[in-house]
């Protein structure tokens, strides 16, 4: 039994985009995935977790962990659960997932990257899902959107420390993301040698799955969901993430954003604890644990959110205005719609 649980922004989509592309010529392989899609192993994240008001999200979400361990529990062979919200579980809720199948070998696999890049990473993700909060509120201790989008789940070792009470090492596995140079692969190399897989059956992505924005359209888009109404995680998905984001947004000149310098030392040591767990309790790693440090997160810089200038998101919001209208436009039939990478 396979629990892929996180980190968030660790190359998990990528992952998975894998994973569910080929989920019939993985069960002949010998690993089934169980559940309907992606969307239910994200229920069940959030089922296991207890958290209030999930029939809101979907009238089948709550009881998809149990659904999701029911079919598991029915298979042969190995199984897989993955999904990075996973991450965000009590010691007393990551025991009762590794508890709910007691006639299997189970099987933790962690993807890792060091701290200051899943948080810088993990607080734009949460503006891309329609947050507000600034940077310097979530280094303060609070949440940027629900508890899967804070330093709970960002934290590499608190998270380790959660999950790994009642596993051996051995059976604990901690893939680092490949850092710049190395083969594009190489995750989903790591990834498949711990599932038991042949990774050259399987193809992975070329290009990003999940594109990230610049921090002066980060901060275009924290401003632009201040004044959005209240919308449904399906509307945030469609609208702000997909719309906005990662349509309009994301085509725009990009500018790298960075960590402020007085935060490093913070996530130096988030890093230095991480490393020291996993060689204490004896994980099984793959890729560079070196990779873990934050060194290269500090040496390859990246613009404070801070810097962003007014000029700069008033010339960022008349993009996203002029595109807005021309899609408006063209939906009245008057004119051609406009393609995706086209201005």
């Amino acid at each position: 039994m396979f629990l892929h649980i996180g980190l968030p922004k660790t190359g998990t989509t990528y992952l998975q985009q894998v994973v569910w592309s080929n989920r019939d010529r993985l069960r002949k392989a010998g690993l089934f995935v169980p559940g309907f899609g992606h969307r239910e192993h994200l229920w069940a994240a959030l089922d296991l977790q207890e958290r209030p008001r999930l029939a809101k999200r979907h009238a089948d979400a709550p009881g998809a962990w149990q659904r999701l361990v029911d079919e598991a529990s029915a298979q042969s062979g190995d199984v897989l659960i993955t999904h990075e919200f996973l991450c965000g579980a009590s010691a007393a809720q990551a025991s009762r997932a590794i508890a709910s199948f007691p006639d299997a070998d189970v099987h933790l696999v962690v993807t890792a990257r060091d701290a200051a890049s899943v948080v810088s990473a993990g607080w734009q993700e949460s503006v891309k899902n329609g947050g507000t909060v600034d940077l310097d509120a979530v280094m303060a201790g609070r949440p940027a959107g629900g508890p899967e989008f804070s330093m709970r789940t960002w934290d590499l070792a608190g998270v380790l420390e959660r999950w790994t009470h009642d596993l051996p090492g051995e059976r604990v596995h901690v893939l680092v993301m490949p850092g710049a140079g190395q083969a594009r692969d190489l995750h989903w190399r790591h990834f498949a040698e711990v599932l038991g897989l042949d990774p050259d059956a399987y193809a992975a992505p070329e290009d990003a799955v999940n594109p990230a924005l610049g921090i002066v359209q980060i901060e275009t888009l924290r401003l632009v969901n201040q004044h959005l109404p209240r919308y449904s995680a399906q509307e945030r998905g469609v609208w702000i993430r997909g719309y906005l984001a990662e349509d309009l947004l994301a085509r725009q000149p990009r500018e790298r954003g960075g960590m402020p310098e007085q935060y490093l030392a913070r996530f130096a040591e988030m890093d230095r604890a991480a490393v020291a767990l996993v060689a204490e309790r004896g994980f099984h790693v793959l890729g560079d644990l070196s990779g873990l440090t934050g060194e290269a997160a500090v040496r390859g810089g990246g613009r404070e959110p801070d810097t962003v200038t007014h000029a700069e998101l008033l010339e960022s919001a008349a993009r996203l205005v002029a595109d807005i209208v021309a899609d408006v436009r063209a939906s009245t039939g008057d004119v051609p719609p406009r393609r995706r990478g086209n201005l």
